[in-house]
C-alpha cells in the first residue's frame, strides 16, 4: 500500500499553483509559436514592449525600472537586454546621475517590431481567452492585478 500523499489537495487539478502553471505553460506555448517567426522570445517581446511603453510615457527607463515594472528578475532583465541590443533593438548608455545604472532607449527598429509583434500576441491572448465568457474575463483579469500588486 502507497504511503500518503503529503499534499493538502486531493489532486492536482484542485492545487491553484499547479493549475497556473498548467495554464502559462499552455499561453506561454501559444505567445512562442506567435512571437517565433519574429524571432522574439516571449520574454524579449516583454521586455521589449514595456521599453517601448515606458519610453511613450516619458519615462526615464532604467535596467532595474523595467525590471521592476516587469516583475523581472534583474539579472535576468540585464541579459535580455544585452541581446536586444545586439540585435539594435535597444541602446543602453551610461546613466548621467548613477554610475551604477544603465538608461534604456527603444531604437527605431524596437519600435517596428513591437508594432508588428503586439498585434500578434494580442490574437494569441484573444483565442486564448476567449474561451471565457466577456464577464470571466474581466474577473480573471481583475484577480490577477489583485494577485500582482500584492506580490
Amino acid at each position: 500500500m502507497a504511503e500518503s500523499f503529503p499534499s493538502q489537495f486531493s489532486s492536482p487539478d484542485h492545487s491553484p499553483g499547479f493549475l497556473l502553471w498548467q495554464l502559462s505553460n499552455l499561453w506561454q506555448r501559444a505567445q512562442r509559436e506567435a512571437l517565433s517567426p519574429l524571432g522574439l522570445t516571449h520574454v524579449q517581446f516583454v521586455l521589449l514592449a514595456v521599453t517601448a511603453w515606458l519610453d511613450k510615457e516619458g519615462v526615464e527607463i532604467t535596467q532595474v525600472k523595467l525590471a521592476e515594472q516587469a516583475k523581472t528578475d534583474p539579472m535576468m532583465t540585464s541579459q535580455v537586454m544585452r541581446a536586444l541590443e545586439s540585435r539594435g533593438l535597444v541602446e543602453r548608455a551610461k546613466h548621467p546621475r548613477d554610475t551604477r545604472a544603465l538608461v534604456l532607449s527603444i531604437t527605431k527598429e524596437g519600435q517596428e517590431l513591437v508594432k508588428k509583434a503586439i498585434p500578434l500576441v494580442e490574437q494569441v491572448d484573444h483565442e486564448f481567452f476567449s474561451r471565457l465568457s466577456a464577464g470571466k474575463q474581466g474577473s480573471l483579469v481583475e484577480m490577477l492585478k489583485d494577485l500582482v500588486s500584492e506580490a
